[in-house]
């Protein structure tokens, strides 16, 4: 059964909630933010431009995996980037820099925005259910933190490496704008971090009776259709990339069926019981 709560909450009550809900949760962005700038320097110099070095740990490792297979490592194992990053804007590098600190805020207070989006949807929740906060902040925190690491180590080496030695003519110089590199990474970076939730977006569509299992294995062609087209969007033009990103990303679709089928299984139960 589910616990009455003591007062009905109205539909203002909750926009309320919800409102508190985001100030709170841009409060501990900014506060986080305004910490990371003790370590800027680590933050632009490691890791905003860490995959511009050809002897970044995901070239390195591809280099071996295409040398040990015996095929050509002129592509994967590239010894040097031909391109440079420009500021064009006379405030640009400052924005970026304000942007960075904010985007480094948001990744690092995803756990406190997911707790409170907990207490947001808590009251819906049956008793037992309530009381796997941590378990739901745990497994939430950590999809979302592989996705940035697959976003961070996968994705943005794939790109940077395709675009960087791909050119029509010897004429052309590649100079890449600051805003458009740092896009590219935060896009790559955050996207994938919240792909990385979908098992948990469907417990929730699956407990809400939007989603059976049923209905994602009707339409699993159809998703395996838009997974490609997300991973197109996503990567380089280049059909290993692409495969690259849509192998964890069906392995999720595949994962989420089956917590589906564990949801409908257990609501079965309790209907029964």
């Amino acid at each position: 059964m589910v616990k009455k709560e003591l007062k009905e909450m109205s539909f203002l009550d909750h926009l309320e909630e919800l409102r508190w809900l985001l100030v709170r949760s841009t409060l501990a962005i900014i506060i986080i933010a305004c910490a990371s700038y003790f370590i800027d320097d680590f933050i632009f110099n490691q890791i905003i431009f860490g995959p511009k070095d050809p002897n970044f740990i995901t070239y390195k490792f591809f280099c071996e995996v295409t040398r040990f297979f015996g095929v050509d490592d002129s592509y994967a194992c590239a010894t040097e980037f031909s391109f440079i990053i420009q500021n064009t804007e006379v405030g640009g590098q400052f924005s970026i820099y304000l942007w960075i600190l904010i985007t480094t805020g948001f990744v690092l207070g995803f756990p406190y925005i997911l707790w409170e989006l907990w207490k947001f949807i808590r009251p819906a929740l049956y008793e037992n259910e309530r009381k796997k906060a941590g378990l739901f902040i745990v497994v939430s925190s950590l999809l979302f933190f592989i996705g940035v690491l697959f976003g961070y180590f996968i994705i943005v080496p794939l790109t940077i490496n395709f675009f960087a030695t791909f050119n029509v003519s010897d004429t052309i110089i590649n100079q890449f704008t600051v805003e458009s590199y740092i896009s590219m990474i935060k896009t790559s970076v955050i996207v994938s971090g919240l792909v990385f939730e979908l098992p948990i977006i469907i417990y929730f569509l699956t407990k809400l009776g939007l989603v059976t299992p049923e209905f994602l294995r009707k339409y699993r062609r159809a998703a395996i259709v838009i997974i490609l087209i997300v991973a197109a969007i996503v990567t380089p033009p280049d059909i290993p990339s692409q495969v690259i990103v849509s192998i964890p990303i069906l392995v999720l679709y595949e994962v989420s069926i089956l917590i589906s089928a564990v949801v409908v299984k257990k609501e079965k139960e309790k209907e029964n019981g």
